[in-house]
This record gives structure tokens, C-alpha cells and sequence, in this order.
């Protein structure tokens, strides 16, 4: 579904300031997989993602996505097909448009050119209702309202609201507090098997990145040095984790953000 070989990126070629973000890197997804990835900061998540979802051309290799060759296809032509939520709760969405207006953009009806239907704010709602916090009654409030877990929850639905091929979750619970974490986390598990979106998770969260999804990958210094699913990964606690990445990556991980999550 996913089959990405062979990519390389390194940025600032040739200067002091040289840095290979990604070396060799491939990785092939079938259809419904939900891929967890753990990794330190430098690792190569975001840049991996950056990659996928057109931010910048790879200097080697190729990125295919449900068949089509989407290497060197431009950002705003990937968006059709790659949903994605960051870690900044205030990214994705217009905070000075209502609840009711971000969420007929992202379905392509309504907004600003033609009004919305009685349809359309009915399927908003029955939407909206299964997030569990009541923005099903709040849908002309101004976004910029919001708490940031109800902001992110938002984001993650109108990120599927039609449901893309891929969905590219970027620490979209980092900035949260634990309790509003643990809602969107199910909210997205929810999600994500509802509609059977193919699916990659950056977490810092180990103990999440072995619980959600059915395949946990980590990854240092621009490549992948690890990649568990199946009987393999049902039975690994996080210090089978830490040692698999002490054996593929010659090194300790040291990251405390990483090492101190619950």
C-alpha cells in the first residue's frame, strides 16, 4: 500500500551545516496497518514524514502510495490522498471560523461559496457526537475557543472526514495532558479502525507505541533499526524495547523524554 525504497535526504549539502536527515530508508505498509514509531530527537521521524507527505523531494529513491509513484508529486496533490495531525494543537484548523466551518472544508461542502445543507450540519454532528465532549452543540463556536484536546480531537476528524489512504499522526498527543492524551489516543484508535485507514504514529510514548497499532518500528540516525508486529511484538515489554534498539543501533537510546513516559 505504502512502499517506500531506498530514500535519502540530506540537507544543506556541501556546508558546515551538512546534515543527512535520512540514508537508504525503506519501509513497505500493507492496507490497515497502524505503525507505531519510536525514536530520539535527530532520529528521522518528522523528516520521514516530511518525505511522505511532499514537504520537500528526496534526493534518491522512491515513495509509492497505493500504487501510484508519488515521489516527486507536489505537497497540495499528496493532501487528496495523506491525512496528517502535528504535535501543535493549533495547527490544522482555522481558529476564527466556527466548529461547523472547519468541518465543511475538510468534506468540500458548504463554506464560503454555498450554504451548508441540513445534511451536511446533521453529519457533522452525528460526527462530532462520537468524540465524546459535546462540540456536537457547540458547531458556530469559533474554533479559537477550544481546549487543545478538543482542538486536536477536531483535527483528527476532519483529517478523516473523508477517510485518506494515509494518515501520518506526528506526536499528535505530545502537547496534551495525560488525561486528555489518553481521550484522544482512543479517539484515534477508534478512528483509524472504523474507517481501517492505513496509519503511522510518532510516539514518545513506549509503552503506546507497543499497545496501539499492530507493528512498532524505532528508528536513529536516519534509518529504521528496528521493526516488530505479529507474536513477536504481542509478547515485548519496553525493556525488550530498549535492548532491540541497544542491538540495532550499536548504542543506548538517551533520550530522557523517551526513557521517563509512563
Amino acid at each position: 500500500m505504502l512502499v517506500i525504497q531506498n530514500i535519502a535526504k540530506t540537507f544543506n549539502p556541501g556546508t558546515v551545516n551538512e546534515k543527512q536527515a535520512l540514508s537508504g530508508l525503506s519501509l513497505q505498509l500493507a492496507a490497515g496497518d497502524f505503525v507505531t514509531i519510536v525514536g530520539s530527537n535527530g532520529a528521522g521521524k518528522s523528516t520521514l514524514f516530511n518525505a511522505i507527505a511532499g514537504d520537500f523531494y528526496v534526493d534518491e529513491g522512491s515513495i509509492a502510495l497505493d500504487g501510484q509513484d508519488i515521489t516527486y508529486l507536489p505537497a497540495h496533490k499528496r493532501s487528496r490522498q495523506i491525512g496528517r495531525l502535528f504535535q501543535d494543537p493549533m495547527r490544522g484548523t482555522a481558529p476564527h471560523m466556527t466548529i461547523e466551518e472547519n468541518l465543511a472544508l475538510a468534506a468540500g461542502s458548504g463554506g464560503w461559496f454555498s450554504p451548508m445543507t441540513k445534511a451536511d450540519r446533521k453529519r457533522f454532528q452525528d460526527r462530532l457526537a462520537l468524540l465524546d465532549m459535546g462540540l456536537e452543540d457547540r458547531m458556530r463556536q469559533p474554533v479559537g475557543l477550544l481546549s487543545g484536546g478538543q482542538r486536536q480531537a477536531l483535527t483528527l476528524l476532519m483529517a478523516t472526514m473523508n477517510p485518506p489512504k494515509l494518515l501520518l499522526l506526528d506526536e499528535h498527543t505530545a502537547a496534551l495532558d495525560p488525561g486528555t492524551a489518553e481521550k484522544v489516543l482512543k479517539i484515534t484508535r477508534d478512528v483509524v479502525a472504523q474507517h481501517k485507514i492505513t496509519t503511522l504514529m510518532v510516539t514518545h510514548n513506549m509503552k503506546n507505541a507497543l499497545e496501539l497499532g499492530n507493528r512498532t518500528l524505532m528508528m536513529d540516525s536516519g534509518h529504521i533499526v528496528l521493526d516488530v508486529q505479529g507474536e513477536e511484538r504481542a509478547g515485548m515489554t519496553v525493556n525488550d524495547l530498549l535492548e532491540r534498539f541497544r542491538a540495532g543501533a550499536g548504542k543506548d537510546l538517551d533520550n530522557d523524554r523517551i526513557l521517563l513516559s509512563d
